[in-house]
């Protein structure tokens, strides 16, 4: 019967003197995604993350829903099912085949590996791993070998002063740092596939985001903003807590763009308004940084002059980490995540809507400028933002 999950943790080892808050920060995430469930207790000791597995009065356990849910928790590097036992060898061997059988119930090959960490144990680790090894050929038939070299599964036998535990399969997890150990970020969600898969690597660098999404109704629709919503929800999952969405009301900056600026450039003034929108947010929220889902050379809005002459009216650092991926490699980890399917949704964006047929893809930040006196800046920005909806998505 599995009792544990044993949960390892990586990098966060390296830490140095400043291990334990990383460390602390998983385990209270760990405990947060698990909230819903019933309390089980939720611990560190010696190197390792221990939770527990509860069964109910039919010997039914969580362990597939836990297992679920700890699968999405950035930090976690890998989890182990764990079978606790005694510390005479008979319950030892019981506890191995157990555990072999569950990670091989087809058969295959296997090796015995012991790390005695408890040296009053009267056997050394390789006579441990011999003694069990051998014992388990005892109950198995002839499709399970014995591969000290490339073996199917490790029966991994760690005996300590607190136990022996007893696992046989390592679950890859997330992997990165622990959500909310490296500060908070707005994260400029359109609503296509690059965006949210921004935000994901954002967050898989310990990086805590809250959303911005600039609304231009009713050029785009409430179908539109509902897609958004929607992938706040499937981030959420990861986040371990909810995302703040702030939609901002971005008709009356559009409308005066393509009213006062040249055409080839209104992409470009666009994305610069939507950028000071962003920081004076981020500003008012403690947000350290702007994520976007931008890669290089992908549209006209995203060439390194695009990029410089975007810039150039924020202070306030821009994340991409997107920056030098194709986008079969982007659309990957949409899939990967959960958010392809709700991108790919037919609502279009205010960025789609109002693109011209001939984008200037080599804009200059003087030339920018100029045509930016047409426009009264001030109060666009502030009509946008105290028209800002700000929602908490689940």
């Amino acid at each position: 019967m599995i009792h544990l999950l044993l949960i390892r943790y990586g990098e966060l080892g390296l830490k140095g003197r400043n291990k334990n808050v990383f460390i602390g920060r998983l385990v209270d995430n760990i405990r947060k995604a698990l909230a819903h469930l019933p309390k089980r207790k939720v611990y560190s000791t010696w190197g390792r993350i221990w939770v527990e597995v509860l069964y109910d009065d039919n010997g039914h356990s969580d362990l597939e829903e836990v297992l679920a849910i700890l699968k999405q928790v950035f930090g976690i590097y890998s989890i182990s099912p764990v079978v606790e036992t005694s510390r005479d060898l008979e319950s030892i061997e019981e506890a191995a085949l157990q555990v072999l059988l569950a990670a091989l119930p087809e058969g295959g090959s296997f090796k015995v590996e012991t790390r005695r960490a408890d040296k009053t144990f009267p056997m050394t680790s390789p006579e441990i791993s011999k003694t069990v090894g051998s014992a388990l050929f005892d109950h198995l038939d002839d499709r399970y070998t014995a591969d000290m070299h490339h073996p199917q599964r490790s029966i991994s036998i760690e005996i300590r002063d607190e136990g022996v535990f007893v696992s046989g399969q390592v679950i890859h997890g997330a992997g990165g740092l622990p959500v909310g150990c490296s500060g908070k970020a707005m994260l400029l969600l359109s609503g296509g596939i690059d965006s949210p898969v921004a935000g994901w690597m954002a967050m898989k660098r310990g990086v805590k985001i809250e959303a911005i999404h600039f609304h231009s109704f009713p050029f785009t629709g409430e179908k539109s903003k509902e897609k958004v919503i929607d992938l706040c929800r499937i981030l959420a999952r990861w986040h371990n807590k909810p995302v703040h969405l702030h939609v901002v009301h971005f008709t009356e900056i559009q409308k005066s763009i393509r009213q006062n600026c040249p055409e080839e450039y209104g992409i470009t003034i666009m994305r610069r308004m939507m950028f000071r929108l962003a920081q004076t947010i981020a500003f008012r929220r403690r947000g350290l940084a702007l994520y976007t889902g931008e890669s290089v050379g992908q549209v006209a809005s995203q060439t390194l002059e695009s990029m410089a002459t975007i810039n150039d009216v924020v202070k306030i650092p821009v994340m991409r980490p997107l920056v030098g991926m194709d986008k079969e490699d982007i659309i990957k980890i949409a899939q990967q995540i959960g958010t392809f399917e709700t991108s790919i949704l037919p609502y279009e964006d205010c960025c789609t809507l109002f693109l011209p047929d001939f984008p200037k893809i080599r804009p200059r930040i003087s030339e920018a400028n100029a045509i930016e006196e047409a426009l009264d800046i001030p109060a666009l920005m502030q009509e946008a933002l105290e028209k800002t909806e700000r929602m908490v998505i689940r």
